[in-house]
């Protein structure tokens, strides 16, 4: 392809919730900007973000190649409140140039060589442009199958060449790469994800980031009394999240020797749910450290015996602060659907030590009552252990 008719290449972003939220749709816009800003440092070149309406146009600089294009925007299809992002071409607003361009497009494509259906979709967003979007399209889509020979389909077509005429520009495109969809994250204030090496809490973190919150992740270790396996497993788990939303912390508080105390305390099928209420209890005081507004866990109701509607309220009662539970209702071939879309359920399926292999008693009572619980906690000194665990809590930092 020539460069004349094409002009640059470029990126183009289509926002979904965020063009909903009325008078506050600047504010979550700006909060866009600013996570695609962050993300494209990954990419190592000086991105012009540009707002538009509904849309932000990623303009780079003159002369970047194709590869480099293409890298901008699979890295910003992983950063949440965009639906579509779209590897466009800028050119020149004038019928001629967009015609031009629309046919260097197609040229050398496999797809078209076996005579695809196709469709021509324009949108003009400027309106002093002197043809309307039906008009572009049959201008253009004229053109196309005099050259291409390709049968026109507007309703199911196979190939879709999209025309946008904008403000200063209009841009050409076929395909896309689909989006996160959701809020930008920071959006919904800040979450406290209790992570474990298992399959559920990652999806859980990753559907509150989606929602706009931004999360830490507080891992539960079984040191003294295991290795540090489960350690680099979360910290895997955190890498693999943090295209999601970047600047990602782990935390980690070694948790064996609470567990100990637990399993000596003699209600063996008690103690699974003994040792979440002291989780969420040492989550809440690490929350308040870190200024987050919620726990957010990876439970599925009915999902595993501490998964009851009963056993779920029981710990609810535990902490003050709200415990988000995003999973509820997913069953396991979801979750696990999910895991696999966002590349972690390779890394949760490694074999490791995890903290709740300490403590496995033979039966977990299915409707543990709050009372008993309170009972043990009250030998325990529970509050005081809690606040002694969160004392202990250590940060393990994302290398850069």
């Amino acid at each position: 392809m020539t460069m004349s008719a094409l002009g640059e290449p470029c990126v183009l972003l289509k926002l979904g919730e965020v063009v909903l939220k009325g008078n506050n749709r600047e504010l979550f816009e700006q909060r866009l900007q600013a996570n695609l800003k962050a993300a494209l440092k990954d990419v190592g070149v000086k991105v012009d973000v540009r707002q538009r309406h509904g849309v932000i146009a990623l303009f780079l600089p003159e002369g970047t190649g194709v590869e480099i294009a293409d890298a901008v925007a699979e890295r910003v299809s992983h950063v949440p409140g965009l639906i579509w992002i779209h590897r466009a071409w800028k050119v020149a607003k004038d019928p001629s140039t967009i015609t031009k361009a629309a046919i260097e497009l197609l040229a050398d494509r496999e797809d078209v060589k076996r005579g695809v259906s196709f469709a021509v979709r324009s949108r003009r967003r400027d309106k002093r442009f002197p043809l309307t979007s039906m008009q572009l399209d049959r201008s253009v889509g004229g053109e196309l199958n005099d050259i291409y020979g390709l049968p026109v389909d507007l309703k199911n077509p196979e190939l879709v060449v999209s025309i946008e005429v904008d403000r200063d520009e209009a841009f050409v495109f076929t395909g896309g790469l689909p989006g996160q969809g959701g809020l930008p994250v920071g959006s919904s204030g800040r979450g406290l994800v209790l992570m474990s090496g298992g399959i559920d809490s990652p999806v859980a973190a990753y559907r509150m980031m989606r929602r706009g919150m931004r999360v830490d992740f507080l891992h539960f270790s079984g040191i003294p009394f295991s290795t540090s396996e489960s350690i680099y497993k979360a910290y895997a788990l955190v890498r693999a999240l943090d295209k999601f939303q970047g600047k990602s912390r782990l935390w980690v508080v070694p948790f064996g020797k609470a567990q100990q105390s637990i399993k000596a305390s003699g209600h063996e099928r008690l103690a699974i749910i003994t040792q979440r209420r002291l989780m969420l209890k040492t989550a809440e005081e690490v929350a308040h450290r870190l200024r987050s507004a919620a726990l957010i866990t990876g439970d599925s109701l009915g999902q595993v015996a501490s998964q009851t509607l009963q056993n779920i309220t029981a710990q609810d009662d535990a902490v003050d602060l709200p415990i988000l539970r995003p999973l509820i209702g997913f069953d396991k071939t979801e979750i696990m659907a999910e895991a696999r879309r966002i590349g972690t359920l390779e890394i949760s399926e490694l074999p490791d030590e995890d903290c709740c292999t300490l403590l496995a008693p033979r039966r977990v009572e299915l409707a543990a009552k709050v009372a008993d619980l309170k009972q043990i906690e009250r030998r325990m000194d529970a509050e005081d252990l809690a606040v002694q665990l969160a004392g202990s809590l250590q940060e393990y930092k994302l290398e850069s």
